[in-house]
């Protein structure tokens, strides 16, 4: 009952909140590691010291932590702008810089509806309902049998609209109006000061000529009822199409998350705890601790990542590794929360839980990854800087050209058209072209198994030329194995095996798993004592096994320590020409014999290296193993390329060498002596089964660590990078195209002018048309 439950009543605490003990009197303090939970409700302990008494009456001695409120969880919750992920606050609000609405930083399966798109749909329902009418009237003379200005004078059909519109634009357009007030302080201008702009003057123009229409010179008024025209209409209906697209562009963005929440959704809710005395209880998924001992059924979520203890089943492991065919596991495999067990009946420990899992860690990734900003991202944001205060200008000419020399009523016209082009010239459309596409593309490469670790990597994986691949735990499956030991006369075979293998326990090289298992298997126990335990880089290990001294490595560690190799080389060479790594053995200073290890090629490597060289890709291959063993893989696989016998520095010289030819090189590895290669190359990709310095180094991260992984890599790179081109073409296109129509230059040619509610609709359109293209990206196959 007293366990720990770390951060649970912490993170349930509202801010400020004081507690008091119901007996002493004392304020209770939030601290997490003094916490419990009890009949599904989080609580503290007294600091005072009578908690002691806990066991005998928990509910006295205990005080609820207050929950949060939804405004206040709200409140505390980081937002940022999906077109300037550099913009963070805590609670919603809209960006400063383009005036769009925030979005959480992080999504959860808690969130409720968008607050933001309810109230957006909520205005755009007041709007339609006053719009509509108001439309009706102001368009009613084109409809034929329809005449209701017969009826009732121009004044008080224009007092009408007035009444109509005035919700519409005040209250329904207060957002977008608020939006470009802020635009003009902080000089941030974006798609809302020109919405601001144009329905403003549109209005103000309108209530003007309403009240005061002595305002006007007689050129304005009309000979038939002697007013000033009015457009009341049209500032309402842009400002209801204007808040529609909100609507649709808001739907259309919590789409491009759903990668994220399909993610956050495998989490199972609970786990099964076998407890001490043997009884099993459903506990949720939060009071899991490192250590405890779970029961996973078949057709349950594995809860937590872990070790399997007892049991044999079969586990779809697809949400991570992209891949539908289930994978057997028995005592001692590992297993990833969220993945779900098909057959048998599990017990297993839990190793990582909550934030540590594999699968929050692949949600933090991708949600860090869809926030992050891709090179190509910079010619949209040059282009926008300039573009809103173009088109306030383009308008500005507009007015004043129509106004001179445009037919009567030219100032009518000049105010129409000018507001047009206002309206019309969206460069939403333009931001929200890259990033769309990074955070459907990012999204769909996490659910097949490649996480992007930011939108960099993704940009120029599609331009990679060249390919460098570790061998070991790349090509190769990384579970080598002894197969081969030869003695030298006069050595006991066994004596040999059992000091080479004691010194190996020592190191955490694969290579050295093999050879401490291999003599295991062949019943030589490696139970030596050890001392004096060195690796030396490049070369092997050396160390003191029982009362001999032992060295295991390669020539170069022999040639250190003066040890002739006695025709070793010979024979060593013949193994290597199987595909073996050879490791020469030496005891007190002199030869003894040589191990010999291979490591199997993974399944789908062949495969995977063919269709790389097929798109044009060259294929290098990097090694610190012998130069026979390294071209033996080499041969099987099709690659002509080999650079063997090479150190950690020496790989990094190696991409720094073909980078100085002009490549766009990609590394692919998944160990320690990897990490400097990986993070020099253009673009690093680590083996999900490697090490945590590998993917640090790493862009992207193949969760199977599956070479076919590359190939899927490319392909979203490919498809994302197409995609954004394809929505940039739209953007740009739309908005050479439309502004000029806008500003009536067909006019004078075709009678053809852009209504300003046109120009609000397509406007809305075109955002909602790029975010359109990129949520296509959800249908690619990889």
């Amino acid at each position: 009952m007293k366990q720990a439950h770390a951060g649970g009543g912490a993170r349930n605490v509202a801010e400020g909140a004081t507690v008091k003990d119901p007996v002493c009197g004392m304020v209770v303090k939030p601290d997490p590691n003094k916490s419990v939970a009890y009949k599904g409700q989080d609580y503290f302990f007294c600091s005072s010291g009578c908690q002691h008494k806990f066991q005998q009456a928990p509910e006295k001695y205990l005080t609820p932590i207050p929950r949060p409120t939804e405004s206040e969880v709200a409140a505390s919750t980081l937002y940022t702008c999906p077109m300037h992920p550099e913009i963070r606050q805590k609670g919603p609000g809209s960006c400063p810089i383009c005036g769009m609405a925030l979005e959480r930083v992080e999504a959860s399966l808690q969130d409720g509806p968008d607050p933001e798109l309810l109230d957006m749909s909520r205005r755009l329902k007041i709007g339609t309902a006053l719009a509509l009418p108001l439309l009706f009237i102001a368009m009613s003379d084109l409809i034929p049998g329809i005449r209701l200005h017969d009826y009732l004078s121009p004044t008080i059909w224009n007092w009408m609209q007035f009444a109509l519109a005035t919700p519409v634009v005040l209250w329904v357009g207060a957002p977008l109006f608020e939006r470009g007030f802020r635009s003009f302080l902080s000089l941030h201008l974006n798609m809302f000061s020109l919405i601001a702009l144009g329905t403003g003057f549109a209005y103000g123009y309108s209530v003007i000529a309403t009240f005061f229409p002595h305002f006007f010179p007689e050129s304005f008024r009309s000979p038939h009822t002697g007013l000033v025209g009015v457009y009341f209409e049209a500032a309402a209906v842009i400002v209801t199409l204007v808040i529609l697209g909100q609507v649709l562009e808001l739907k259309a963005r919590g789409q491009t998350s759903g990668a994220i929440k399909a993610l956050l959704g495998l989490a199972p809710k609970t786990a099964r705890l076998i407890q001490t005395d043997g009884t099993e209880k459903d506990i949720d998924l939060s009071h899991v601790k490192p250590g405890d001992r779970l029961r996973v059924r078949p057709g349950e979520k594995v809860p937590a990542d872990g070790e399997v203890l007892e049991g044999n089943s079969s586990v779809d492991e697809s949400m991570i590794t992209g891949e539908s065919i289930p994978v057997e596991k028995q005592k001692g495999d590992s297993v990833t929360g969220g993945t779900v067990n098909s057959t048998g009946s599990l017990i297993m420990a839990a190793r990582r839980v909550g934030s540590d899992t594999v699968l929050s860690q692949i949600v933090k990734m991708v949600s860090e990854a869809q926030r992050s900003r891709a090179p190509i991202q910079k010619l949209a944001d040059t282009v926008a800087g300039y573009f809103v205060p173009a088109v306030i200008s383009i308008s500005v000419v507009t007015a004043v050209v129509w106004g001179v020399w445009g037919p009567d009523p030219a100032l009518a016209y000049a105010l129409v058209n000018a507001v047009a082009v206002l309206i019309i010239a969206c460069p939403c459309a333009l931001g929200l072209a890259t990033p769309m596409s990074i955070m459907v593309g990012t999204g769909k490469g996490a659910q097949n198994g490649v996480l992007i670790k930011n939108a960099e990597a993704l940009e120029i994986l599609e331009k990679v030329n060249v390919l460098v691949v570790d061998k070991t735990g790349t090509l190769t499956e990384g579970k080598p194995k002894l197969v081969s030991l030869l003695a030298l006369a006069g050595i006991d075979e066994n004596k040999m095996l059992a000091h080479a293998a004691s010194l190996e326990k020592a190191s955490e090289h694969p290579l050295a798993a093999a050879i401490v298992e291999g003599a295991k298997a062949r019943g030589t126990e490696p139970s030596l004592p050890i001392a004096g335990f060195e690796s030396l880089t490049s070369m092997g290990i050396r160390g003191r096994a029982g009362t001999s001294e032992v060295l295991v490595g390669n020539l170069k560690l022999f040639e250190k320590f003066g040890v002739d190799p006695h025709g070793l080389i010979e024979l060593a060479d013949q193994e290597r020409h199987e595909g073996h790594t050879v490791m020469l053995v030496a005891i007190d200073g002199k030869a003894a014999g040589m191990i010999g290890v291979t490591d199997p090629i993974k399944a789908s490597a062949p495969a995977a290296i063919e269709k790389l060289k097929g798109s044009g890709i060259r294929v290098v291959m990097l090694t610190g193993d012998h130069k026979s063993t390294a071209e033996a893989v080499a041969s099987k696989l099709g690659i002509t390329e080999i650079r063997a016998n090479v150190s950690p520095d020496e790989k990094i010289a190696v991409i720094k060498e073909l980078q100085g030819e002009g490549q766009i090189v990609a590394m692919a590895g998944d160990g320690v002596n990897d990490a400097p290669a990986l993070a020099q190359a253009n673009v690093g990709l680590a083996m999900g089964h490697g090490t945590d310095v590998a993917m640090q180094s790493a862009g992207v991260t193949l969760v199977k660590g599956d070479l076919m992984g590359i190939v899927k890599a490319r392909h979203l790179s490919q498809a994302t990078m197409s995609n954004i081109r394809q929505n940039l073409f739209f953007a740009f296109a739309y908005n050479i195209l439309g502004v000029p129509v806008a500003a009536g230059v067909l006019y004078p040619f075709f009678g053809i002018l852009l209504s300003p509610m046109i120009a609000s609709a397509a406007m809305s359109l075109s955002s909602v048309s790029v975010i359109a293209n990129a949520l296509r990206l959800r249908r690619i196959k990889l």
